[in-house]
């Protein structure tokens, strides 16, 4: 049979703050200038992709130009050669309107955004950005409470692209079936990653099946031993031990068929 979900190449994907605030800590980047830093050595580390959540001065998310522009700007301009995605989040503009015209205005733009299938205008969004040249993240929440609706309107979304789109499932637990109940899918590559306690065994478990991982302080304050992470650079390098690349596993195999 032909596959249907892609499981190469294997990116390894380090999503830089995340939702945090400088209440989570010191590990955590939020003015440009950090990021910057973070995602030089963070990619010196290992890491192939950098995930940034953008940021006004006074650390409220934000999708307005001047926020991203400056931002992109200070990651490029630090060397940093991988490609950069931001998060177009709903926690940066409440509303699917707003969404829009922010992406649509910005000037400076990232090679990818991560365009969340669990809120409504997430295919208008992810369209917009296609059209803009820049390639979607679909984040998909898959087990635990997400429920059916969320992957449902990814399936339903006309991918006329499948190149340029990527799968994000966010997995609540490293349960193989929940990888397995993804065949059917669209022929597009997959990444796998947790939050908390499930990022490190949803990581080990997604580099046995051969898809795209993910990890940083936007994911994971802690190393698998429960040590707090000084850095995304720490957590990357420790995720190059735990999660050392496998042959495909056979839940992975069947969710390919």
């Amino acid at each position: 049979m032909n596959p249907q979900v892609s499981l190469v190449p294997q990116v390894s994907q380090v999503s830089l703050n995340g939702s945090r605030t400088a209440a989570d800590g010191t590990a955590v980047p939020l003015s440009p200038g950090a990021l910057a830093d973070a995602a030089l050595a963070a990619v010196d580390a290992g890491a192939q992709e950098v995930l940034v959540h953008p940021r006004t001065p006074c650390g409220r998310e934000s999708l307005s130009p001047r926020v991203v522009g400056p931002l992109l700007e200070a990651v490029r301009g630090a060397g940093v050669g991988v490609p950069l995605a931001v998060c177009a989040s709903p926690g940066a503009e409440p509303g699917p309107a707003e969404r829009l015209e922010r992406v649509r205005s910005w000037t400076a733009l990232p090679d990818r955004a991560a365009v969340h299938f669990a809120e409504a205008g997430a295919e208008d969004l992810a369209q917009a950005l296609l059209e803009r040249g820049i390639a979607v993240d679909a984040v998909v929440p898959v087990g635990g409470r997400a429920g059916a609706e969320p992957m449902a309107r990814f399936l339903a979304w006309p991918l006329r692209t499948p190149g340029r789109v990527r799968l994000v499932a966010e997995l609540a637990s490293a349960d193989p079936a929940l990888v397995a109940g993804l065949r059917g899918l669209p022929p597009v590559a997959v990444l796998l990653y947790g939050r908390g306690s499930a990022a490190w065994p949803v990581l080990r478990l997604a580099a046995r099946c051969g898809t795209g991982t993910r990890i940083g302080v936007g994911d994971v304050l802690h190393l698998p031993d429960g040590r707090p992470a000084a850095s995304n650079a720490e957590l990357v390098l420790a995720a190059r031990t735990v999660g050392a690349p496998a042959a495909p596993s056979s839940s992975a195999t069947a969710a390919s068929r």
